[in-house]
């Protein structure tokens, strides 16, 4: 363990212990720098249990960081060595930079909802890099024996579901927030096992009940969902559809925990239907 890196736990174990305070002649800064130089360390000690909890404690409870702050903390976590750095690459370390850097790109998009400091620009920059990530990440594991947690669909919905809730998120950015949770969920490599489908089914359920999409656009495509059972026979197809179908069923039961009316009870039991092979 390098000492700069033990320095770092030690740090963070000790503003954890003090209520995320920092003492007399410390900088919030000096630490974020070096918290994103390690964000996305193989070991869950560090990454998703002493970084990712003072990000959040920082950015959305504490509230530290003036709009140019955060617009800076952005640039970096979206940039080529956060996002996308070893991007497409499957069953190796740099999937932990990726899906570690994604979660404070969310606490910093619920800033923005609350207190929008984004330009358009800015605000387009991000979707756009968003959405590359969700579909061009192709490590999909969700818990890895050595490293923990990895979690890229579910991680990417979280960001994906405050992108939706932003003022300047127009119905062409929410059509286009469904089309990647589709392609996710039809990605024809992996079946997903860890409550990923619980997660794309917030971003979902959040246009929903904001009415972000009117009924008749969200109707038509959960029925698209359906599509991946026409596929040639495969391996392939079988993931979409096994993926599809349990999306469809965790969207039923989430709207069933609030409301549901008996057309949108018919739209995704239809759908589900017609992927499900033991009906």
């Amino acid at each position: 363990m390098s000492d700069r890196r033990e320095r770092l736990i030690h740090d963070l174990q000790r503003i954890e212990s003090e209520e995320y305070r920092l003492r007399e002649g410390e900088a919030h800064d000096d630490f974020i720098r070096r918290m994103l130089e390690y964000i996305g360390d193989p070991q869950p000690e560090l990454r998703d249990e002493l970084i990712y909890p003072t990000f959040y404690k920082w950015i959305l409870e504490q509230q530290l960081f003036t709009n140019d702050e955060l617009r800076s903390f952005l640039k970096v976590l979206l940039d080529e060595r956060h996002l996308f750095y070893g991007i497409g690459k499957t069953e190796d370390k740099s999937v932990f930079t990726r899906t570690f850097s994604v979660l404070p790109v969310a606490l910093i998009v619920q800033r923005h909802i609350k207190r929008p400091f984004l330009t358009a620009e800015e605000f387009r920059s991000l979707k756009d890099a968003l959405l590359r990530y969700y579909r061009e990440e192709k490590d999909l594991r969700g818990y890895v024996e050595e490293g923990g947690w990895a979690h890229a669909a579910a991680h990417g919905a979280d960001a994906l579901d405050e992108l939706v809730q932003c003022p300047e998120s127009s119905e062409e950015v929410q059509l286009e927030v469904l089309e990647a949770i589709k392609d996710m969920l039809q990605n024809r490599m992996w079946l997903f096992g860890e409550e990923e489908d619980e997660r794309m089914v917030t971003v979902v359920d959040t246009m929903i009940v904001q009415e972000r999409l009117n009924w008749d656009t969200i109707a038509h495509w959960i029925g698209s969902l359906s599509d991946c059972g026409n596929w040639p026979p495969g391996r392939s197809q079988r993931i979409a559809q096994v993926n599809s179908k349990h999306f469809l069923r965790s969207l039923y039961f989430r709207r069933g925990c609030q409301d549901r009316s008996e057309a949108f009870e018919q739209v995704l039991l239809t759908a589900e239907a017609s992927l499900n092979r033991f009906c």
